[in-house]
């Protein structure tokens, strides 16, 4: 069985670590190569980085933090957010990003997940969902632009069309989850799970020890993405792990 793996994520906007409910009032929390050199100490399994303001504001992701955040880190680095091309994402992956993360513009062009999984492979491309549900459409729906756009499109289907087109791995966030320290959305990943066979890293709602122990017995999942209980140390990833461990759960320690 493959191990479970445990991933703080870096929200950037002006070069700094911030963090939202709901995608919304976000309040600085640091330095961004400060604080992934501690989540390297504590034993992560992976670090995102999302530039979360690139997309709005017409930007590339600054690839100078993440080369300097890369040098601080030897755990895989995805990194994501205002990636519109192939020389956008050879520019990542050469200051030192092991995985591009695309969500507005693998939407705008679902060719590029192919391009990309044919130029780096399928293993580096992974595609960023951010979600909500709708009860009056009775589906999960798709966002775009940092959380501000409304797609239309069915999460669902979406996941297994990003899929098709070579995305070798889905991060699916939950838009009314996030922040909220409430649990993750078991029903959004077991939905998604059933349709597609790619790695799942599952994003939004983590507060306690046990929302991650539900999440990696309740779902395929493998992998659990947080922020604020990291950030502000309301959890560490190493009692994470070993209440895992302890649970059955197998997780690298």
């Amino acid at each position: 069985m493959l191990a479970k793996r445990i991933i703080p994520c870096l929200d950037i906007a002006n070069g700094r670590v911030k963090k939202g409910v709901n995608f919304l009032n976000l309040k600085d929390v640091g330095d961004p190569v400060t604080i992934a050199a501690a989540y390297e100490q504590q034993g992560a399994d992976e670090l995102v980085f999302l530039d979360i303001t690139a997309t709005n504001e017409h930007r590339k992701t600054m690839a100078t933090v993440v080369e300097d955040v890369s040098q601080q880190v030897f755990m895989p680095l995805t990194v994501g957010g205002g990636i519109q091309s192939i020389a956008d994402m050879e520019t990542l992956l050469h200051a030192g990003a092991d995985k591009i993360a695309i969500n507005s513009a693998a939407i705008a062009d679902p060719n590029l997940i192919t391009s990309g999984a044919k130029r780096f492979g399928s293993q580096a491309i992974v595609v960023a969902i951010d979600v909500k549900w709708h009860p009056d459409a009775n589906a999960y729906l798709v966002y775009t632009h940092g959380g501000t756009k409304n797609t239309g499109l069915s999460a669902l289907q979406w996941a297994q069309t990003a899929v098709a087109k070579g995305a070798g791995e889905l991060l699916i966030t939950s838009m009314d989850q996030d922040g909220t320290k409430n649990g993750f959305d078991i029903r959004l990943y077991n939905q998604i799970a059933q349709l597609v066979s790619v790695p799942l890293i599952a994003s939004g709602g983590a507060g306690s020890i046990d929302d991650f122990s539900q999440l990696f017995q309740s779902t395929p999942v493998t992998g659990a993405l947080a922020a604020s209980v990291f950030h502000y140390r309301e959890l560490l990833i190493p009692e994470v792990k070993r209440a895992l461990q302890k649970q059955g759960v197998s997780v690298r320690i």
